[in-house]
């Protein structure tokens, strides 16, 4: 199965910085949307687990409980992208993008109409778990197709600095649900928030996830995907079982990579806010102003490390947050011990820090790893089955480690366990492509003068082109 490209400089392709912000602005909005939810879905846990898990009578079991039907839901998301990254291969990234976000938004309306344990017993749960099925199915799509719509349409030397744009969407969608979360708890009390007060922000989901669905519906198709159709218009429909058999080392990477990623990702906002109210005995209050600071610090952290990743590698940012997690995990479970609150806030920023040198340099990191004709199919199966192992699971991981062991740090350590096995990995098999044209493709270029050069140097234009699989 080879693939090959012949140079013709008319398809190197010209990009407008400015529209390669609106485009990252566009998508960013369905990762906000997405971890609206979740971060809801976290910061509720525990109202969530009283209302749908009643007749559970400890409430550590409840917790787990509700962090069960949030792993569950996971397991739709490698189904999710199964389809909806076939659909992106063949007719495009932006008719996928237009879907899933309306897909995401009903979701998360659905899960504040809900009834509960108490008026319709064990349906509930059921429809609750159905909510976050919805939810999982759509989100299979969503992410990986924003990370590809993103990077086939960022100018080659910027495409890690504009990717963690979708981060920001990332971030700004959880401290949206901290922050609401913090208000309908400071101005409600108790009885208040657990009968009604914890729908008003689900309902508000939807509002977003409109004003996504308007954005994107402006969008053009990517440069990328446009010239590949233009380029290769008769393409071989190629299966799963043939991409894994030919491209099986970028595979592992890429999983092994979601994998160290978002066990991260979910340890910091989805297990976090219960951690640190059932463990630590903090107000719910007093955790979403935490947890909302530190997903602020982490916003210009991001940008940072992917203007640092664009200059020196990817592969180099990556280790130095796999060495880093796996040397202060540890050290920042044991400051959330203490009494002090400003060495818990220490705590959690240091997961932070760490955690915002994957999202700078992921999104826009991740698509380079395959060719375009297969990339989104092969980007979202593998994103999403690592996720759904290693990432929706963290939280229910976590709560049960520490539950079984009575061992606070036990989360800790399961994190230093993934960090190290990232590390053996990106050492050995990871290539870095920032600054690179994707794979197979022609470069994306933002002025004239870098376009000529390619045009001067057509062997350095496709330098992933001739795909022979030695």
């Amino acid at each position: 199965m080879d693939y090959e490209k012949d140079f013709d400089e008319r398809n190197i392709n010209k990009v407008n910085p400015r529209t390669a912000k609106k485009t990252v602005f566009a998508t960013g909005i369905g990762n906000a949307m997405e971890w609206f939810d979740f971060g809801l879905y976290s910061y509720l846990a525990v109202i969530l687990g009283q209302n749908f898990f009643s007749s559970v009578e400890n409430d550590q079991l409840k917790t787990i409980f509700t962090f069960a039907t949030f792993a569950i839901a996971f397991l739709l998301r490698p189904v999710g992208g199964i389809i909806f990254g076939m659909i992106g291969d063949k007719f495009g990234r932006k008719v996928v993008l237009t879907t899933t976000i309306i897909m995401m938004a009903f979701s998360t309306l659905l899960i504040g109409l809900l009834p509960t344990y108490d008026q319709i017993g064990v349906w509930a749960p059921i429809l609750l778990l159905l909510g976050r099925v919805l939810q999982g199915f759509s989100t299979g799509g969503e992410y990986a197709g924003a990370m590809v719509y993103v990077a086939e349409s960022s100018p080659d030397k910027t495409r890690n600095t504009l990717g963690s744009g979708l981060e920001i969407g990332t971030l700004s969608g959880y401290i949206a649900a901290s922050v609401l979360s913090g208000l309908l708890f400071f101005f409600l009390n108790d009885e208040q928030m657990t009968t009604w007060g914890w729908r008003i922000p689900f309902i508000l989901g939807l509002f977003l996830g409109i004003f996504g669905f308007y954005l994107r519906r402006k969008l053009e198709e990517s440069p990328v995907y446009e010239n590949e159709i233009a380029t290769q218009p008769k393409r071989d429909n190629i299966g799963l079982f043939t991409i894994v058999r030919y491209y099986y080392k970028d595979i592992i990477v890429c999983f092994v990579a979601v994998a160290f990623f978002n066990c991260t990702n979910y340890m910091v906002t989805s297990y976090m806010p219960s951690y640190l109210q059932q463990i630590i005995k903090l107000d719910s209050t007093t955790v979403s102003v935490l947890i909302t600071l530190v997903m602020a610090f982490m916003i210009p952290l991001a940008l940072t490390f992917g203007r640092v990743a664009d200059r020196i590698g990817e592969k180099k940012v990556f280790l130095i947050g796999l060495i880093g997690t796996a040397i202060f995990s540890t050290v920042a479970f044991s400051l959330f011990q203490s009494s002090s609150l400003i060495l818990i806030v220490l705590g959690i920023f240091i997961l932070g820090f760490f955690l915002s040198t994957y999202e700078g340099t992921m999104p826009g990191s991740l698509p380079t790893m395959f060719y375009t004709h297969i990339r989104y199919r092969t980007l979202a199966v593998t994103f999403n089955v690592s996720v759904s192992l290693f990432g929706g699971t963290t939280p229910l991981i976590a709560s049960s480690l520490v539950a079984k062991t009575g061992d606070p740090l036990s989360p800790a350590y399961y994190l230093a366990a993934m960090s190290v096995v990232g590390v053996i990995v990106i050492s050995l098999l990871h290539v870095s492509t920032a600054g690179k044209s994707l794979k197979g493709s022609y470069p994306n270029v933002q002025s004239d003068e870098a376009h000529d050069y390619y045009t001067n140097h057509p062997n350095e234009a496709l330098w992933w082109a001739n795909d022979k699989h030695k």
